[in-house]
């Protein structure tokens, strides 16, 4: 095979297929902390890092979608992936899925006005989030869009949390778990979308491979997040009386 060969775009399907491997391989739901929760050994402390760490992302995901919403070209485009930012902001004060991590917080026995503060991020979760946010304002909409992709596997992973928590973490309020729920049709909805752009506008076998490669990108910030959170010495929660 020649090196013209070799790259040649990658068919519809193939594409497809190489950006689903990689959602599928790299997702964090394979990180030995997920594999903890999920089976229900993690500590109420344990447990309290995570949804305290993991905020600080959910913070930024409309940071991050205003910033590819400013990159879209038509007014189309623009629309469609705005819905994304209303997810998590809401449209009024005490919607959208930040207002239902907090309670995920508060259900867990941790403080609103701490959790807002993010006096309790870790620095490591930090750097992950400045990460992912600084390569959605800097790379070009393709990249971007495609590193959304970890979507493909988000709703699969929502179902198995919902019932991790049932199971093994009852001592959790149900009503916290609101955030968990919504996002299993969110998900579906957000990876169909992103994926039909991403397999449109990546037409040479170079954008198809920075398409794949922004991915891995994303599952290694989320593999990152993590990391800290499950390497971090037990860090003091200010949990609500």
């Amino acid at each position: 095979m020649t090196v013209v060969e070799a790259k040649r775009p990658w068919g519809r399907a193939e594409f497809e297929e190489q950006l689903r491997a990689v959602a599928e391989q790299r997702y964090h739901d394979r990180h030995p902390f997920n594999v903890r929760m999920h089976e229900g050994s993690l500590s109420p402390a344990e447990l309290r890092r995570w949804i305290t760490n993991r905020f600080h992302y959910q913070r930024h995901i409309p940071v991050k979608d205003a910033l590819i919403t400013a990159k879209l070209e038509t007014p189309e485009l623009r629309r469609m992936w705005l819905h994304r930012i209303e997810d998590h902001d809401g449209r009024a004060e005490g919607e959208g899925g930040i207002e239902r991590w907090l309670r995920l917080g508060e259900a867990a026995g941790l403080d609103r006005a701490a959790l807002l503060s993010g006096a309790c991020v870790l620095p490591g979760v930090r750097l992950a989030v400045d990460g992912y946010v600084n390569f959605c304002r800097h790379r070009p909409p393709l990249e971007a869009v495609s590193a959304s992709l970890t979507e493909l596997s988000a709703p699969g992973l929502m179902l198995r949390r919902i019932d991790a928590f049932e199971r093994h973490y009852s001592w959790i309020d149900a009503d916290g778990l609101a955030y968990f729920r919504a996002r299993v049709g969110q998900g579906r909805r957000d990876s169909d979308e992103a994926l039909a752009l991403v397999l449109e506008w990546a037409s040479s076998r170079a954008d198809q491979e920075r398409a794949v490669a922004a991915l891995a990108f994303k599952c290694d910030v989320l593999w990152s997040l993590l990391d800290a959170v499950d390497l971090a010495q037990r860090e003091p929660q200010v949990v609500s009386r």
